[in-house]
């Protein structure tokens, strides 16, 4: 393209059945800029790479699609719900070199502060509008899904099954977005099978009250007086420009933007139901079925994330931005009862990132898994482990198998290249598995929980790249203490 041309419209292209490309209409910058020069279509891919050096390309695989639409795998990123982007997933590998024949919808919704920022104030705006309030980034990924229930057929999808994925925080997303779903009317019910790679339910959202705090001090640091109006105060929030209302945000004590129990999207009874089999009960009225797992090492990545001082005190104060007061004292006093750091710890910051990593997955994945086998859905749960670490993952080699290191596994490099050996592993160890499950078939080679000791039987990736079941979680009673260890809080908490 030479100077005298510029690419300055975006246009699409309908391909019919094969769906859209987004292209360019290059105009001239001279007396005739007016006029069209040309249609431009960049990096469209017209065949596969060669299967070795020197070898043929590969034509693309044009599959027929089925008459039923491909299964639908609606994925939502991850980022601890404060950061990230759909397009930080590249899965074109993943549907063009694998069985995995699919449609992958991956939306954008409200991160942190402009996600989940909630108070009074907004509440009662919300109200008088007749709308919920707070949770907005749930609500973003919920008008997404109902979206794609209702526009998957003109991409060759299967609204009738999909599939809810998600790593991270998008797997605690998953984890929502599935407990709003079985709390819904069956008709107005959208999923079909959810995926929670690398996170569970987490503990119970903070309470109007906790929320309230953190937003009078977003104020204070922002130099609005909390003695004015509710009209006012929103008035002057909203005119702040998002650049700085973020920065401020994030040097607060609560700059954890998080859920909050509001009744409307997360159910008032959400945790109380899990453990007394409610929960579990709609999964099996509907045929809910669950993939589950975790990382080796998840530690060390988590270990990085708004790191608190080297003092118990500190990393009290860090659990506070995101979870409930009680919460944090319960898990300090299991965690610490003397006050001191665990054997094999090095440091406080280094105990905030296994504890957090426990919280976050190890632990309360069991504690919920456990929880769904006692009300009868140990049949509908998969569970995973991965000891294995791809060459392409960038991460620091010390860090082993951490947090998102087996994201290039799930999605075939993720926009890198897996080794030979690393695609005939990773194939048969997880993607094959993930077709049937896709598909509404039980995976091959992977049992199911059947039964509450059931549960407890995992497919482990081992690092030796050998597939086995690990029949013996060892960290399992641990995981149901940590869970009813925060459960007596929130309950006792509730009575005062």
């Amino acid at each position: 393209m030479t100077s005298s041309q510029s690419l300055n419209e975006t246009i699409l292209l309908n391909l019919g059945s094969h769906g859209y490309i987004q292209g360019h209409l290059i105009r001239g910058t001279d007396d005739n800029a007016a006029a069209p020069l040309a249609q431009y279509f960049g990096g469209v891919r017209y065949a596969l790479p060669p299967s070795r050096r020197w070898a043929m390309a590969r034509r693309l695989p044009v599959g027929e699609c089925p008459d039923e639409g491909w299964p639908v795998v609606f994925y939502i990123h991850g980022g601890f719900l404060q950061t990230g982007s759909p397009n930080d997933i590249s899965p074109a590998r993943l549907i063009g070199e694998t069985s995995l024949k699919c449609i992958i919808i991956a939306p954008v919704y409200r991160l942190a502060i402009l996600g989940f920022l909630s108070s009074e104030e907004l509440s009662q705006e919300a109200a008088a509008r007749g709308e919920p309030s707070g949770n907005q980034g749930f609500w973003d990924q919920r008008i997404a899904l109902e979206w794609a229930y209702e526009n998957a057929k003109y991409f060759g999808g299967n609204r009738l099954n999909i599939t809810v994925a998600g790593y991270s925080a998008g797997s605690f997303s998953v984890f929502n977005q599935l407990a709003h779903d079985l709390y819904l009317p069956r008709e107005k019910s959208i999923i079909r099978q959810a995926i929670m790679l690398s996170n569970g339910p987490g503990v119970q959202p903070k309470a109007a009250s906790e929320v309230q705090k953190q937003f009078d001090q977003l104020l204070k640091a922002l130099n609005i007086p909390l003695r004015l109006s509710a009209a006012e105060k929103l008035a002057r929030l909203r005119r702040i420009p998002t650049r700085q209302l973020i920065a401020t945000s994030l040097k607060t004590q609560y700059h954890q933007y998080r859920p909050w129990h509001d009744g409307q999207f997360v159910p008032a009874t959400l945790f109380p139901d899990i453990d007394n089999g409610t929960f579990a009960r709609r999964m099996v009225e509907r045929n809910i079925r669950l993939i589950n797992g975790e990382c080796r090492d998840e530690h060390f990545l988590y270990g990085t994330w708004y790191t608190p001082a080297n003092s118990l005190g500190s990393l009290r104060q860090r659990l506070e931005a995101d979870y409930p007061s009680e919460a944090c004292d319960a898990l300090v006093n299991l965690y610490y009862p003397d006050g001191q750091l665990p054997a094999g710890v090095d440091n406080w910051q280094d105990a905030f990132g296994r504890l957090y990593a426990d919280v976050q997955v190890h632990m309360l994945e069991r504690g919920f898994v456990n929880a769904l086998a006692r009300g009868g859905a140990g049949h509908l749960i998969y569970r995973y482990r991965i000891e294995y670490r791809v060459e392409c993952v960038t991460l620091p080699p010390e860090w082993g198998v951490t947090h998102s290191s087996d994201m290039a596994m799930w999605l075939w490099g993720n926009g890198a290249a897996l080794t030979p050996y690393e695609k005939r592993l990773v194939n048969e160890a997880l993607i094959e598995p993930l077709v049937e499950f896709v598909n509404g078939r039980a995976p091959k080679g992977w049992v199911d929980g059947e039964d509450e000791k059931g549960v407890q039987r995992v497919r482990r990736l081992r690092s030796d790249g050998e597939v086995d079941v690990w029949l013996d979680d060892e960290m399992w009673q641990r995981g149901v203490r940590v869970w009813s260890a925060l459960r007596r809080a929130r309950a006792e908490s509730a009575k005062l």
